[in-house]
């Protein structure tokens, strides 16, 4: 199962709605290279692994519109540490 994000680039964000809860990562655009300065999840989300599935979302956009990222926040950064599979993503 894919979760569906949504880019609001009115808040230069990416976003997961669960059960009406938004999980967000920021996002500045330079060029072909995305950074992620914040991601935030709701206290009652932490823990349940949706930020995890907002990244995952998040990087495969970035994959489909041929983006390098560069994670900023210590939490991106961790995540795409651990997933080796994107590594190809970073610049």
């Amino acid at each position: 199962m894919t979760d569906a994000i949504t880019d609001n680039a009115a808040r230069s964000r990416y976003e997961l709605d669960v059960d009406g809860r938004i999980v967000f990562a920021n996002y500045r655009r330079n060029g072909s290279t995305l950074h992620i300065p914040y991601v935030e999840a709701p206290p009652s989300l932490r823990g349940t692994g949706a930020a995890g599935r907002l990244m995952r979302g998040v990087m495969e956009t970035a994959r489909a519109e041929g983006l390098k990222v560069v994670p900023i926040c210590s939490y991106a950064s961790a995540w795409i540490r651990r997933h080796r599979e994107y590594h190809d993503l970073l610049e």
